[in-house]
């Protein structure tokens, strides 16, 4: 009798805590965190990360810097600042960190100490720094920072009277690259180093000329010289896809080329007995998609090879092992974020599998690793359960997850399940990788509406991790598909060049082959089709509307309608003609219109939602307008939703993901067929 009612007292209290578990809902945006960017001392004994989520008075992401023990003891916020705080860097004798943090100027630069808790900013600068970095002993900072120029005048104009209100002056520019989404108007000047006293004094500039210096920076280990990449070559705004690593003499700020290709070679790191240069880079074969290859080097520039040729990955991230055998590194595989080592023979060692969950709107690869001086690895751990977490490798290969930030909201949340899908591609046999996200309590008897979330880029990769929107679309009983078709990363250089002056192509029979695929094995019916997507997403969801009525609806995000406008208007004009299409689109104009969705509006008859936000530079709100003004007068079912303020990156406040997720929703709802 006493074990029965052990058992019924027992299943009562597991109905009970099921009972307690809810949908993931719109407000729970909120209560998400996730560690980004984990930086191990030296010695491996203690973890600086940021803590990162978001405001809800405020609207947007938030983070702050906390520390922890590599046992996951002692976990605590780093300093009592209440201010957005990151780029903690360890000096060399893991005794300090240098960080940044926002000010009442504008980004400073501060330094903690370890052994008594205490901080202090060390500089007062007129723009914010990045890619601090300690000298070999500990005694100076180099960082990157901008140095203003003037804009050209070309008229005198007259004084107005004393009191009067004149309109703005005019902004004139003759710069290639003038603006930026999220940014605007680039104000002029250029990108120079600077080394500074590490407990703070006078700051010095060691570069010069009409170029940017930026990126990583990495010090030779008699503390001489600074290693960094820069494009210091003739008409460089035209070779813009080309840089070159340079050494600069901190004390004469003499500078010696040590590349000379042409292509990107970037992320110079000295070995730790400072006699190699590790990078990245390729020859540039001006194609859609080149994968990223680890190269060396002498430190002098000499005997340079490429050392990751074997690896038909992009690879990023490179960190030297201790003992100067080989380097640590990133890459994607299949839509999952790696961390690989890598000897000096080119022979490559998977370490550790799911680095992401940094990204947390749509499911992009992301994430970092940080490695200690006996090869111990913490790094951003997801899994679609979860966002990033930090998880310890030992020097001799154990895993332990070290945080557990979302465990007590999450424990308590039915998220959808992910499962991953393989089929073939009706064009040439390849084999295409996609995931479905089922809506919480799925049951197979029944029937859901079945939406297609088409990721950006194109040339990117979705993956098994998190992701906020595929959440909220599966708890509002949407069954959602999000496939890698080809031009995907994460499947090698050919797979990704396929949309070479071939985009849209192939990609749309990828997509509806995972459609057909979804529908033979029941997850999907054919009178239950929805599609979505955003930028590169939205582009492909205009073209497949275009070339197929089967879908009950579509919101088309931030679309490419017309390239010849897009490509003359965007931010990022300068960076297409050739490598996407061939030739300008004054020279080959047939081409990019045969590309363009908006030569296909006539064939639409699917009810469509047009989103975009309103300051994007990336995908002109002009592009949107185009489909939904040519749908209009073709007196098609469409609707317009412009948000105010919003870049391309339109998630980027937290209350603007949920606008495009509830109005996708909505829209989505009022043609879904109710069972």
């Amino acid at each position: 009798m006493n074990k029965l009612l052990l058992s019924l007292l027992g299943l009562c209290l597991s109905v009970s805590c099921l009972a307690q578990k809810s949908k993931f809902e719109y407000l729970d945006i909120f209560q998400l965190q996730y560690a980004a960017n984990p930086q191990i001392a030296p010695n491996g004994e203690w973890v600086v990360y940021q803590r990162m989520g978001f405001d809800v008075m405020k609207d947007q992401v938030t983070g702050a810097l906390w520390m922890l023990k590599t046992d996951g003891t002692q976990h605590q916020k780093l300093t009592q600042r209440e201010a957005a705080e990151g780029n903690a860097v360890w000096s060399p004798k893991g005794d300090r960190l240098v960080f940044t943090s926002s000010t009442d100027e504008g980004s400073e630069i501060f330094v903690y100490w370890l052994s008594t808790g205490k901080t202090a900013k060390i500089s007062q600068l007129p723009y914010s720094p990045s890619s601090i970095t300690w000298s070999p002993d500990g005694t100076q900072l180099a960082f990157s920072m901008h140095v203003p120029a003037k804009a050209p005048v070309l008229a005198k104009m007259p004084s107005k009277p004393k009191g009067a209100n004149w309109a703005d002056v005019p902004r004139i520019t003759d710069r290639v690259y003038h603006e930026a989404d999220g940014r605007g108007y680039i104000a002029p000047g250029f990108n120079h180093l600077f080394v500074m006293p590490s407990n703070g004094g006078a700051v010095r500039q060691i570069t010069s000329g009409d170029w940017h210096h930026r990126g990583s920076l990495s010090w030779s280990k008699d503390g001489s010289k600074i290693y960094f990449s820069a494009n210091r070559v003739p008409e460089w705004e035209y070779r813009f896809r080309n840089s070159e690593i340079y050494a600069v003499e901190v004390a004469t700020g003499v500078i010696t080329t040590l590349t000379d290709r042409n292509g990107p070679d970037t992320n110079p790191v000295i070995s730790p007995d400072g006699t190699k240069i590790a990078y990245l880079g390729y020859e540039d074969k001006v194609q859609a998609y080149q994968t990223r290859k680890i190269q060396i080097m002498n430190a002098d520039g000499s005997d340079k090879r490429e050392l990751s040729g074997a690896l038909d990955r992009s690879i990023s991230g490179i960190t030297w092992a201790n003992d100067n055998k080989g380097l640590y590194f990133a890459y994607d595989d299949k839509g999952n974020g790696k961390i690989g080592y890598i000897d000096l023979q080119g022979k490559v060692t998977k370490i550790a599998d799911n680095r992401g969950g940094t990204t947390l709107g749509r499911p992009y690869g992301s994430g970092t690793f940080t490695v200690s001086d006996s090869g111990q690895i913490v790094y951003t751990y997801s899994t679609p359960k979860a966002p990033a977490e930090l998880m310890l490798i030992t020097a001799k290969g154990k895993t332990t997850k070290i945080t557990q930030l979302n465990a007590a909201f999450l424990d308590f949340k039915t998220l959808g399940e992910v499962k991953e899908v393989w089929y073939t591609s009706s064009v040439d046999g390849r084999a295409i990788q996609g995931w479905v996200v089922y809506p919480p309590d799925y049951d197979a008897n029944k029937k859901y509406p079945f939406m297609v979330e088409n990721h950006g880029g194109p040339i990117l990769n979705y993956g098994d991790r998190f992701s906020i929107e595929m959440q909220l679309y599966a708890s509002a009983g949407y069954v959602v598909f999000y496939p890698n078709p080809r031009g995907s990363t994460s499947y090698g250089e050919e797979f990704g060049n396929l949309l070479y002056n071939n985009y849209p192509g192939e990609d749309y029979n990828d997509v509806m082959d995972g459609v057909d695929y979804c529908i033979a094995k029941g997850i999907a019916q054919e009178d239950q089709l929805f599609v979505t997507g955003g930028s590169a997403g939205g582009i492909m969801s205009a073209w497949m509307i275009g070339k197929n009525n089967r879908f009950e609806a579509a919101v088309v995000a931030k679309p490419v309608m017309n390239w010849i406008s897009k490509t003359l208007v965007a931010d990022n004009y300068f960076g297409y003609a050739n490598s996407r299409y061939p030739g300008q689109p004054w020279e080959n104009f047939e081409n990019y219109w045969k590309f363009s969705p908006l030569s296909l509006v006539g064939n639409i008859e699917t009810p469509t939602m047009v989103m975009v936000g309103m300051n994007d530079l990336r995908t002109p709100p002009s592009e949107a307008k185009q489909l939904y003004h040519a749908l209009k007068l073709r007196k098609k079912e469409t609707v317009l939703v412009e948000i105010p303020g919003a870049s391309h990156g339109i998630a980027s406040k937290p209350s603007n993901l949920i606008t495009k997720i509830a109005h996708t929703i909505a829209w989505f709802d009022k043609y879904k067929k109710e069972e």
